[in-house]
């Protein structure tokens, strides 16, 4: 047993008090573990959209502060609370935001990764009693986020939320399965389940729109087409597999839809949505084959506007699908993934395009607003 077990730990953790502002490094106390609870030393961390739009808020139910970020992590388990028993002190873990009891009818179906028990609600702090582990030296609580919190030296998770890793796996490409890598490769393989000489269609290359020209590359896609404002993701895309490249900026006028139907003889199989607004989700939805094109929706719309459709379409056969997390269950798939990427298959190296210490985690912030980055790697300094 660890010297620490059982008692509280100080460390220290990036601290997000106000929206937008930049985070404070400061020392934090980190509560032991409860029944079903695992701390973990974090070990590198990464910086995910999702952080930096909840960090961006300044009002509403979800603005909360002070809060600790991060979700995109791997670590070493420091010691665990009671009932815990599929993990142990000194193994690696990745910790995830999507529960994965294993025991209720959802995480037992193959139908979706939703678990019924944990249900995903973005309450700021621990799933089962609602509480924090976390307070600043003045003693006040400082909230957890998507149920990981990674940004700080120490963590605790719900044992739902971790996922025991390989210690022959590299920590650095390891942070990219806790998320964004894993939600894109999961799209083309468990959702829309590419096959082999289809057609793909990709709005938004960022880290999650190329990680689904991964996953349809290697399912063995025969054409797939990147759609993106910024002329430079076409050369990163390629790395990726994108095969035909979109700037809706430069298409003369015509709509995407129709660049796309004569890029792919009348439309694709599949199209996926990694942007988040309503308009391009009906170019994506258009952008499909009539008769079994499939569009895949992995963006949240971010002015809550609906999307419209003409039913006519889907009585002709297309369909729209939503995905979360890619379909990824994470205790059963991730360890999946790390193995594609142990025999090669997998390729998570181009992600990673920017890495800083812990002291310069704003550094990593700049980078991803200003659209340098892809993934940014957030290392510890233990």
């Amino acid at each position: 047993m660890s010297e620490t077990a059982g008692k509280v730990i100080r460390c220290k953790a990036a601290i997000s008090r106000s929206g937008g502002e930049p985070l404070v490094i400061e020392e934090i106390e980190v509560d032991p573990p409860k029944a079903w609870e695992v701390r973990i030393k974090i070990l590198c961390t990464s910086l995910c959209h999702s952080d930096a739009t909840f960090w961006k808020m300044k009002e509403g139910p979800m603005a909360v502060f002070p809060r600790i970020f991060g979700h995109e992590a791997v670590g070493v388990v420091e010691s665990v609370g009671e009932n815990v028993d599929e993990v142990k002190e000194g193994e690696r873990v990745v910790p995830v935001f999507l529960s994965n009891c294993e025991e209720c009818r959802d995480c037992k179906s193959k139908k979706s990764n939703n678990c019924s028990i944990f249900k995903q609600k973005l309450f700021p702090d621990m799933p089962r009693d609602g509480t924090t582990r976390f307070r600043d030296m003045k003693g006040e609580d400082v909230h957890h986020f998507l149920r990981v919190s990674s940004f700080t030296e120490y963590t605790v998770v719900d044992v739902t939320h971790v996922v025991k890793i390989s210690p022959h796996f590299p920590l650095d490409k390891a942070c990219l399965l806790s998320c964004g890598v894993s939600t894109g490769v999961g799209a083309a393989w468990k959702v829309a389940e590419v096959e082999e000489g289809s057609t793909v269609a990709i709005f938004g290359l960022g880290s999650v729109g190329l990680a689904v020209a991964e996953g349809a590359k290697l399912r063995g896609a025969s054409k797939i087409i990147g759609v993106d404002l910024n002329p430079e993701k076409f050369e990163l895309g390629k790395k990726f597999g994108v095969t035909d490249f979109v700037n809706p900026a430069s298409t003369g006028g015509k709509p995407v839809s129709e660049v796309i139907k004569e890029l792919s003889d009348g439309g694709v199989d599949y199209s996926f949505e990694c942007i988040g607004l309503a308009s391009s989700m009906q170019d994506a939805f258009s952008s499909t084959r009539e008769g079994w094109g499939q569009t895949v929706i992995l963006g949240v719309e971010m002015h809550g506007t609906p999307m419209s459709l003409n039913s006519y379409h889907l009585l002709r056969g297309r369909s729209v699908t939503g995905s979360f997390f890619g379909g990824i269950k994470p205790k059963t798939d991730i360890p999946l993934l790390a193995t594609k990427y142990l025999n090669k298959e997998l390729n998570l190296d181009g992600f990673i395009t920017h890495e800083v210490t812990f002291k310069d985690i704003n550094k990593a912030f700049d980078l991803l607003l200003e659209g340098k980055s892809l993934r940014c790697l957030i290392w510890m300094e233990h």
